[in-house]
């Protein structure tokens, strides 16, 4: 699809330096432009490459001005902001990406199913027996939905995601692919003959609305009840999420972070990458976790961790200060030593 700067213009409300009608139909890094693409310029580190871009179209702020000249086959468009005006074009142009609708003759919906209007069904998926997908959702290749399990409105479901029987996905949800919402948690009982016996996972899984989900993670049913993500959650790849864990809204976790079960999360936390959080804790709202700590114990509102096990980051920073100055220390105190040997040999002579 192909825009002129004077429609980019309209939608952004802003001013035009340059051809209003130089055309592109794409998106580009301003040091990476090329002939028919938009770029932007938000942060001044980046306007050097301004000078010698290829792009057609740039978004600068309004108070932007060029140290010298610009080519001429640049056309500016000023606005208030913009990243945020670059921001709300990527949104469109991601809109764009999946407005494609319809049913794929090589998918397989049980008769039992409700698919609503202007969805996408790819080839290769399946939707079991009463499973629901709400309006507007776009399903993409290999997706396998079980029975009973209810998708909401306008969500994504990119390749080879799972979502197991009786699980629910609420609006405007994100799942990259490999995601696997409902699988068993891990609940496994020693018998007297030193075995494990697996217990039942009999509960499901709960996402809320407008939760993003990174490629290959994994939300592990309940054993009993739910596993329940809040609205806003955003999980970043290759994380795996406990049977009972229960995530606060808009909180945040990066890569490879394991959550063990029946743990709670509170609201509005920020957890870094491979962090490990071990099972029936509550980790209380405003939480910072640091990357790579481990989670032992209970956290209080507003707590800000490191380490492992993590202890509140000002101290943390000061222990580690003092641990890389250990040999420095040892030498000191060998030193010492010699000192109060020789000082005990003088006295005693």
């Amino acid at each position: 699809m192909e825009f002129t700067a004077r429609q980019i213009a309209e939608i952004l409300d802003g001013e035009i330096t340059g051809d209003p009608n130089a055309r592109v139909s794409g998106l580009s890094k301003i040091e990476e432009g090329q002939t028919h693409t938009l770029s932007f310029l938000a942060n001044p580190k980046y306007a050097p490459h301004l000078y010698s871009t290829r792009a057609s179209v740039v978004i600068v702020s309004k108070e932007f001005e060029p140290e010298r000249s610009i080519p001429e086959t640049c056309t500016l468009i000023r606005v208030e902001n913009a990243y945020e005006s670059f921001a709300k074009l990527l949104e469109m142009y991601n809109h764009m990406l999946h407005a494609k609708t319809g049913i794929h003759e090589k998918s397989h919906i049980e008769a039992s199913a409700t698919v609503g209007d202007d969805v996408l069904v790819s080839t290769g998926v399946y939707i079991g027996e009463n499973a629901q997908i709400g309006k507007g959702t776009k399903i993409y290749p290999n997706v396998t939905v079980g029975d009973n399990a209810r998708i909401g409105e306008g969500c994504i479901l990119f390749p080879g995601v799972v979502i197991y029987h009786d699980c629910v996905i609420g609006n405007h949800c994100t799942l990259h692919a490999g995601v696997v919402v409902g699988s068993d948690g891990f609940g496994f009982a020693p018998n007297q003959n030193n075995q494990f016996n697996k217990v039942a996972q009999i509960g499901n899984v709960i996402i809320a609305d407008h939760v993003e989900i990174g490629a290959g993670t994994t939300i592990d049913r309940a054993t009993l009840g739910s596993t329940r993500i809040h609205r806003g959650v955003k999980l970043d790849n290759l994380i795996q999420i406990a049977h009972n864990v229960e995530i606060g809204e808009n909180t945040v976790i990066a890569a490879q972070t394991g959550v063990a079960g029946s743990t709670k999360i509170g609201a509005n936390c920020m957890i870094g990458g491979q962090v490990g959080i071990v099972g029936h804790l509550k980790i209380g709202n405003r939480v910072k976790i640091a990357a790579q700590s481990g989670i032992a114990s209970d956290l209080p509102d507003d707590a800000i961790v490191q380490g492992s096990p993590a202890f509140a980051v000002g101290d943390y920073k000061r222990s580690y200060v003092m641990f890389r100055k250990l040999p420095e220390l040892q030498q000191q105190i060998h030193a010492l030593e010699e000192q109060i040997a020789r000082l005990k040999k003088d006295l005693s002579t």
